[in-house]
């Protein structure tokens, strides 16, 4: 709930600083303040603030308005106030996936039923419905933001139960806050089973194939836990390298096999039943306010519209796809074979170690040939310095910022004109408290206050890179540069916003549209001339030659078709799962195997479960809506071409990427803004193209 009004009693505040006014650069928020006890007691207040505004409103006699209604309901930090449960929640929740602790995860179980229950209190509010409802009626002539916000504001109710009876309304209570819990359990038993497990070694020739980085990487990991030799975790700068590289088979399945059997073991870790029950739940929930699947209640708000075109766009790229991938198998499984005898059976655990040494074989070229050229701070500088190019905008980390952790760097960035931009947030390497993984988040949005002060955005990019050992710096795979340029590309989403209200502001937009500017930005990686800016040998000084660019370039494409259909896969795990019209009774292993084997080209083994550790389709919002990564994949290649076109460095047609997409947020319907920057609507031909997949069009995959 977001209103102007602001408490006016005094409040003890024990000098908690979520409270208080930030007395740093921009505002920031204080993390060097910030304590454990002060979040429970700042949720709390926030509640008590926003059932306080919530009943001054519900009691104002005026007429229901656009202004003293929807403006009042949507932007609490009008007039000068802050949202004290926003501030508190943008900070505890970056927490709990950035730097966490038992203390942390004992109170985010506590809170969790508590938010849950509050936020139920202001959606099921009949009399604050009612007054929305009325200015749905009977409004004044609204611009497209301000309709867009009055949609969103009445439809956002109605899909929260408002119209619900009262035996309805408690019904939609139970199944929210239980699902919430559930969420919050999985996720932590995921990040347990994770750090939980290590591969210690103390023979050296159990290293056998790794590089030197990797060796690093594991020494600096088994100092850290106080042990002697070389320790390798499920994190995946640590995980990756060695499956694509030891050459101990044995060892190589003891560490594939921890991965993906994570929280199906009988313990307090298991998530199976969890998954089971998220599914029903988010079913019910579905079916009680209309719909005959979750799905169908998801998509409602997206640019697919139905499952039937979600299929539609799986199916195509199905079959574009799979011909080339069983191909590209095939080619790996030879070269096993003419290495290992006719009789080797390749199995999950060899994919990356064989489709290796295919790459090595066919392009000679290997991540860690590239690694020197990629040294953390000089990848920055590229990574700004693209944006600078593009934009106009400028970065200067600034030291006084307050930050959460030691490994954090906090960033002023300006726009052309030299004015502030937005704080910008960057977090490299995976820890104990982090969960893996890579996202963008932010602690304060940006909106346009009731004075007119564009209130300007505080962004953050969390990471999981290659740590610095005592020998080298942060040396990155190119796997990794193209993270930072996907998350960066959220970043400048976030930094560019501008719109008038908050809700509809910067990364507030349709989940199938929301990853365009972040995959757009992953196509620079390969580019020659962006390449050239900033990849330099970290000892010589050298430029990456041309020679080793075009490798990269030629080799762009390969086992692309591999990596099309495992995406592809998890889009069909995922509606499966949220197609279910019936109580969802099976077992979660055999289900999910029947449920992608179209997409599945390998063997699959009876044990290892991907739904227990998706955290994407049962904790991170995007269930339902895992097909989004290609639909937006179809946007950005369709997008990228037009850089193409016009010179990949040019400012013309980068400040319309600007102004139609990356400034205006969720203001109007997303393929309106699409087409405002493309001038129609996109195409599937784009992306075959970059994959190299060449056929006809099919019909419906627009």
């Amino acid at each position: 709930m977001n209103t102007n009004q602001h408490p006016t009693r005094e409040i003890n505040t024990h000098h908690n600083p979520f409270f208080e006014e930030y007395h740093t650069p921009h505002e920031t928020v204080p993390f060097h303040l910030i304590k454990t006890e002060h979040y429970e007691e700042a949720f709390m207040e926030g509640i008590r603030r926003d059932n306080e505004a919530i009943e001054k409103l519900i009691n104002d006699p005026a007429e229901p308005t656009f202004e003293n209604t929807i403006v009042r309901v949507d932007n609490e930090q009008g007039d000068g106030y802050y949202d004290l449960l926003s501030r508190v929640y943008s900070v505890f929740s970056c927490m709990m996936s950035a730097e966490t602790n038992d203390e942390l995860d004992a109170l985010a179980q506590k809170m969790s039923p508590i938010l849950t229950q509050h936020a139920n209190d202001v959606r099921l509010n009949r009399r604050l419905f009612e007054r929305i409802k009325y200015v749905y009626e009977h409004h004044r002539p609204l611009d497209a933001e301000e309709e867009m916000l009055l949609e969103n504001s009445y439809d956002g109710f109605v899909r929260s139960g408002a119209l619900l009876d009262d035996a309805g309304k408690e019904q939609l209570r139970a199944l929210t806050e239980e699902a919430g819990r559930l969420a919050l359990q999985f996720s932590q038993n995921l990040l347990k089973e994770n750090k939980a497990f290590t591969l210690h070694l103390t023979d050296e020739e159990q290293l056998d194939g790794l590089p030197e980085t990797a060796r690093q990487a594991a020494s600096l990991a088994a100092e850290e836990r106080g042990e002697k030799g070389w320790t390798f975790t499920l994190d995946f700068p640590s995980y990756s390298p060695f499956l694509t590289y030891a050459t101990q088979r044995s060892l190589r399945r003891q560490l594939y096999m921890a991965r993906n059997t994570e929280c199906t073991h009988p313990n307090a870790e298991n998530n199976l039943e969890i998954c089971k029950r998220l599914v029903n739940l988010r079913r019910e929930i579905a079916q009680l306010l209309g719909y005959e699947t979750y799905a169908d209640y998801v998509l409602k708000h997206r640019m697919a519209t139905n499952t039937k075109k979600v299929y539609q766009l799986l199916d195509s790229l199905l079959e574009a796809y799979k011909p080339t991938a069983i191909e590209e198998l095939a080619e790996v499984e030879r070269l096993a074979q003419a290495q290992e005898g006719d009789d080797f059976q390749l199995e999950p655990w060899d994919m990356a170690f064989y489709s290796h040494r295919l790459q090595m074989e066919k392009f000679n070229l290997d991540s860690e040939m590239l690694r020197p050229y990629f040294e953390l701070s000089k990848v920055i500088e590229g990574v700004f310095g693209l944006a600078t190019r593009l934009y106009g905008i400028t970065f200067k980390e600034n030291a006084d910022i307050p930050v959460y952790h030691p490994d954090v760097r906090a960033y002023e960035v300006f726009d052309k004109d030299g004015s502030f931009l937005a704080v910008f947030y960057a977090d490299f390497f995976p820890r104990k408290g982090k969960q893996g993984g890579a996202w963008m988040t932010e602690f304060q949005g940006q909106w346009i206050d009731s004075k007119g002060t564009n209130v300007r955005p505080h962004v953050s990019v969390v990471m999981n890179f290659t740590k610095p050992t005592a020998e080298k710096p942060a040396l990155l795979t190119l796997g990794e540069v193209e993270t930072f340029l996907h998350e960066f590309g959220h970043s400048l989403h976030g930094m560019f916003a501008n719109s008038r209200f908050e809700s509809l502001s910067g990364t507030n937009v349709w989940w199938d549209f929301v990853e365009l500017p972040s995959q757009l930005m992953e196509n620079f990686a390969i580019e020659k001339d962006f390449l050239r800016t900033f990849a330099v040998h970290y000892q010589t000084g050298e430029i990456i030659p041309d020679e080793l660019i075009e490798r990269i370039v030629k080799s762009r494409n390969f086992m692309a078709a591999t990596a099309c259909l495992r995406q592809v896969s998890f889009g069909l795990l995922d509606m499966a799962y949220y197609t279910q019209k019936e109580a969802f009774t099976e077992d979660i292993i055999p289900f999910e195997k029947e449920a992608w084997k179209k997409a599945i080209i390998t063997q699959q083994l009876p044990d290892t479960c991907m739904t227990v550790q998706f955290s994407h389709i049962m904790a991170g919002g995007y269930a339902a809506g895992y097909y989004s990564y290609k639909w937006a994949e179809v946007l950005d290649a369709d997008a990228f071409s037009v850089f193409k076109e016009q010179g990949i460095f040019n400012q013309e047609t980068a400040q319309r990427f600007r102004d139609n997409i990356l400034s205006r947020g969720g203001t109007e319907h997303p393929m309106v803004l699409y087409k405002r920057f493309r001038g129609s609507e996109p195409s599937i031909d784009a992306l075959l193209k970059r994959d190299g997949i060449w056929r006809k069009k099919t019909n419906g995959t627009k």
